[in-house]
């Protein structure tokens, strides 16, 4: 395993980073975190990491035992974060370099020295149990029962005490601090009553002075137990994330100087040649520069259907290729590629925290230190009230409360089922930033969503090009056009442009001025005129008129729901150009399906009025706007959420980058900008609108879970501890038994997990 110790680290993991992305720059990286047993420890962690000068923000997760930490690296380097996290009790998994089998192997490594330490500690327990429940006025049986608890409790159960002390030294307090001194207290009374038994008894019994040996024993093995079923159950919450780290291929064959050779995966740089065989998975992403075949794209998009690939296309590391080879050129290797920068989403997501979480975060904290109160409190009433013949009962009480609470429940509660939903989301090719946008999707009640790109395909194609009647140099003035829309960013501009290369228009002229007009078109000038494209609305802001023969001649575009615009000078109309852009197959449904979850749908375009409207109609949004610029579709935004309305905002241009920053929830579609992706809070990588109605609902479902999950936890404990502390014993003589509250509190934690795994069976 590949750990980095401050004695073995020459130049800090943290000044690598820096260096790569500029000193000035916090950077915010996840680092797994070794020795947390309970959500108290976490917060241990979180303070230590708040506390250090150069630490902007940090979330540390119980639930996928991890650190979100963001950091000034000039400040402050890895290593002396990891000094202070061990001087607090607990560590940081630091890397040279990734190596994502490293912490595997460190979990797989403590699993099995859990499993048989749990396996011993219930061997030696249960001749321990049968002694006690069969033999109890047996003068031997008290000796055996000794020396058979004795390693259960010091040996097979140390770590509960080695972590109790460790917390101690810094005076924190975590469910081992519990662990510890329940078994610990139960045992050294067993033992000093059978070393001395006169000490606490009369020497009236029979049977001799209580001894609790069976219940330290089997608490231990319970709660190993516990531990054991909750590591397997967290270890299934990461699947997603780790099926996603799978796709990456270990070794890639290369061709360099012209032989064909396989190299290690990290080996691969810019613009290597790469051969994908039938079967294979694509190391990297690329362009195909030969061969052809069809691309098991379902990890990126959520769909099944293979897509083709020839020269030309664009493939993505993770990716199965299927009957055909491939040769492409590398364009993204390493962390680069989308496979990485998803897998690195997933995880800062995975670690970042829910507002709600917080909450409980704040409630563990305290969660110990006031169990341990409450213990005391229970051991001086019962003294109190029932005087010193009452002191084994006493005892067995403020233990069965040391051993009965569970802090482990509350602090899985919220993490487990995050985790869960956003592997659940990855899978469906949905990447949610935090936790806490999935947290608030549930409540979006207006869903605002751009036109092109979004509920259209965003490739947009001239369907007509109507010159006016007394243009006789067309070809002068189609090169000027073709110019200025190659100039253009715009995607109306580039259906333009391919429209001219596809006819066989020559290079573009050089323009001796150009200037995008945001929302509204774009000027250049040429031989010392100024010649614009854009919309009507251009048009008339510069007291032009449309000739009337021109608006008879493109009313049938008009109808059909196409974009038209125009290409003019301040004195003259030259052409129009109309431009149609198909509808995406789901996007009907994906509005329908957001309508049936009762959510209002309003689209918001730059378009005419008379194209937004037809959109609408056809695809059944609720309301519509057109002829928008970008900062009033921001507006719109913010005077939806002046109402009250929580609403999500659907884009991929950078058109729509204010309104996506704008909004409570900002959903991008994969195949826009950066940007706009940038900016949103999620983003949809294959760019389908039908799955956004499924991350509705699986924020719907995750909200419903950890409600689930945090009620069964309050509920645990706020029952448990009572009985434990013996309210039930006035009316009917009970005492909860300390074996059965181990018993109990193991199963609060593996009930939390398992609910929150039913979200993984959630069909969307």
């Amino acid at each position: 395993m590949n750990r980095v110790t401050p004695e073995q680290v020459g130049t800090p993991v943290a000044e690598n980073l820096s260096r790569r992305a500029g000193t000035s720059s916090p950077l915010t990286i996840t680092v797994p975190v070794t020795g947390m047993s309970c959500a108290s420890c976490a917060i241990s962690v979180e303070k230590t990491l708040h506390a250090l000068p150069g630490v902007e923000d940090a979330n540390v997760n119980f639930a996928n035992q991890s650190a979100l930490i963001r950091y000034q690296p000039r400040l402050l380097s890895l290593v002396e974060v990891q000094r202070s996290v061990r001087n607090a009790g607990y560590d940081l998994l630091l890397e040279a370099e990734p190596d994502n089998t490293s912490l595997a192997e460190l979990q797989e490594a403590s699993y099995r020295k859990l499993k048989t330490n749990t396996i011993f500690a219930f061997l030696f327990s249960i001749p321990v149990v049968f002694l006690a429940m069969f033999a109890p006025g047996w003068w031997l049986a008290k000796w055996i029962e000794l020396a058979l608890a004795a390693p259960v409790v010091f040996w097979f159960g140390r770590r509960y005490f080695v972590n109790a002390i460790n917390q101690a030294r810094h005076f924190h307090a975590n469910m081992d601090t519990l662990v510890a001194l329940s078994t610990g207290i139960a045992f050294t009374f067993s033992m000093v009553n059978t070393i001395v038994p006169t000490l606490f008894s009369d020497g009236m019994s029979s049977m001799g002075p209580p001894i609790y040996f069976e219940s330290a024993a089997v608490v231990i093995a319970f709660i190993s137990l516990g531990s054991l079923l909750e590591h397997r159950a967290k270890d299934r919450t990461s699947d997603a994330l780790k099926k996603l780290i799978g796709l990456q291929p270990a070794t890639v064959r290369i061709i360099r100087n012209g032989i064909e050779t396989d190299v290690h995966v990290a080996a691969v740089q810019m613009h290597d040649t790469v051969v994908i065989r039938p079967g294979e998975r694509v190391p990297v992403d690329g362009i195909v520069t030969s061969g052809s075949s069809y691309v098991d794209e379902s990890m990126l998009t959520g769909e099944p259907v293979a897509v083709a690939k020839q020269p030309g296309s664009k493939v993505f590391a993770g990716t199965l290729n299927q009957r055909g080879s491939l040769t492409l050129d590398a364009q993204a290797v390493g962390s680069t590629t989308m496979l990485a920068q998803i897998i690195r989403r997933v995880e800062q997501a995975q670690g970042s925290k829910a507002p709600v979480e917080k909450l409980v975060d704040t409630i563990a904290g305290i969660f110990v230190p006031v169990v341990i109160g409450i213990s005391f409190v229970t051991f001086a009433a019962w003294m109190l009230l029932s005087g010193t013949s009452f002191i084994p009962q006493a005892l067995l009480a403020s233990v069965t409360v040391l051993i009965i609470a569970c802090p482990c429940a509350l602090g899985l509660a919220t993490p487990t089922a995050l985790i869960v939903s956003m592997g659940k989301a990855a899978d469906n090719g949905i990447l949610i930033r935090d936790a806490q946008s999935l947290e608030i999707t549930h409540k979006i009640d207006t869903v605002v969503l751009d036109k092109t790109g979004t509920i259209t395909e965003g490739k947009p194609t001239v369907t007509s090009l109507i010159w006016a009647e007394e243009i006789t140099e067309i070809e002068k003035y189609a090169a000027i056009l073709y110019a200025l829309e190659r100039a253009s960013e715009h995607p109306l501009a580039e259906a333009v442009a391919r429209h001219f290369t596809k006819e066989g228009q020559s290079a573009p002229l050089v323009l001796t001025e150009f200037e995008a007009l945001a929302g509204r078109g774009v000027q250049g000038r040429m031989d010392n005129e100024l010649f614009y494209v854009g919309s009507a609305r251009l048009l008339e802001s510069l007291g032009m008129h449309i000739p009337m023969a021109m608006q008879s001649r493109m009313r049938a575009e008009e109808e059909a729901g196409d974009t038209i615009i125009y290409f003019f000078t301040k004195h003259q109309v030259l052409a129009t150009i109309s431009i149609g852009d198909p509808i995406k197959v789901g996007s009907r449904e994906a509005i329908q399906s957001l309508r049936d979850l009762g959510i209002v749908t309003v689209m918001l375009t730059g378009d005419s009025k008379r194209s937004g409207k037809i959109v609408a109609k056809t695809t059944g949004v609720d309301q519509f706007e057109a002829e928008l610029l970008p900062n009033e579709k921001g507006d719109y935004v913010r005077t939806l959420q002046k109402k009250g309305h929580i609403v999500a905002v659907i884009g991929d241009g950078i058109n729509d980058s204010e309104a996506l920053a704008q909004a409570d929830v900002g959903i991008a579609m994969g195949a826009g900008t950066d940007i706009a992706m940038e900016v949103a809070h999620m983003t949809i990588i294959s760019s389908d609108l039908r799955q956004v109605p499924k991350a509705m609902k699986l924020s719907r479902a995750t909200v419903r879970t950890v409600k689930q999950n945090l009620f069964w936890a309050f509920i645990y404990n706020v029952i448990g501890i009572p009985i434990a502390a013996g309210v039930l014993y006035p009316f009917t003589g009970y005492i909860l038994s300390p074996m059965i509250a181990g018993a109990a509190m193991a199963l609060s934690s593996v009930s939390v997990v398992s609910n929150s795994l039913r979200l993984k069976r959630l069909s969307l």
